[in-house]
């Protein structure tokens, strides 16, 4: 998501990013193939958070890849076996070529509306950073949405994890979670996106800070709850469960313990 001169709705169309990863500023034909972009925050960024929430040892399902860094930057630090999508044949070639020598990163052409080619229950934790965001500008939005997260559901073993880093707020993608038939248990944190609320907020550390922000009864945000950057993006932590109580709580799947940051 972001960058570029375009109508946002053209993030929903795989003609745009066929076009979008073509182009040498991109990386594509006659670029020299060297290119990378980050959509929202960087693996060094969520680090702490995939550490505290994803054993390496997991199989994992990369959303949207594009040509991002992530999985490259996640399998440096011992994950062992992550595959990565996208709706442009461009970049996946592109991503097989630059890590062809990397096999535990395995890159595929699909859908996310559509991976009936995986079975259910097949990955231990689905990331997405900005690929719901995207299915929101399409011209099938919100059902795109909806089917991209049916996806996602039926993927997820029981207790596996979907983070998803995005722009939109409670109100907005856990109503869309909630149209699923699945049990979620959600945790949020939330991180600020732009360089001035990073480097004030950050007050030094290392890496960006995160704030884990607890949600109302209802799952939404506090009432008096104000962001400390207005760009910031959500980050939402959802286990699955398949075992649901009278009153549709999860009774399992998450550890009790969550590292707070």
């Amino acid at each position: 998501m972001g960058g570029g001169n375009c109508n946002p709705k053209d993030f929903g169309a795989a003609a745009y990013w066929e076009a979008r990863y073509s182009s040498p500023s991109t990386g594509g034909k006659g670029g020299g193939g060297g290119g990378f972009f980050d959509w929202y925050q960087s693996y060094s960024a969520l680090r702490p958070l995939l550490r505290a929430c994803v054993p390496t040892s997991s199989r994992v399902l990369m959303l949207g890849c594009g040509n991002s860094l992530l999985s490259e930057d996640m399998v440096k630090d011992g994950y062992q076996n992550i595959v990565n999508i996208d709706i442009s044949s461009v970049v996946i070639e592109q991503m097989k070529e630059k890590h062809m020598d990397i096999p535990r990163l395995t890159y595929m052409q699909l859908d996310v509306r559509d991976m009936s080619f995986f079975g259910d229950g097949s990955f231990d934790c689905i990331i997405d950073k900005g690929t719901l965001d995207a299915m929101m500008c399409g011209d099938d939005a919100p059902h795109g949405a909806y089917k991209m997260l049916a996806e996602v559901a039926r993927l997820m073993r029981p207790g596996g994890i979907y983070m998803l880093i995005t722009y939109g707020a409670p109100k907005e993608r856990l109503t869309l979670l909630n149209q699923v038939q699945c049990c979620w248990e959600v945790e949020l944190y939330i991180m600020p996106a732009t360089p001035e609320y990073q480097l004030k907020w950050s007050n030094g550390a290392a890496h960006a800070m995160m704030e884990k922000v607890a949600l109302t009864v209802d799952r939404q945000l506090p009432p008096d709850y104000v962001l400390k950057d207005p760009e910031s993006h959500f980050i939402y932590v959802c286990y699955k469960s398949d075992i649901v109580t009278e009153d549709n709580s999860m009774v399992a799947g998450q550890d009790d313990a969550m590292t707070s940051f």
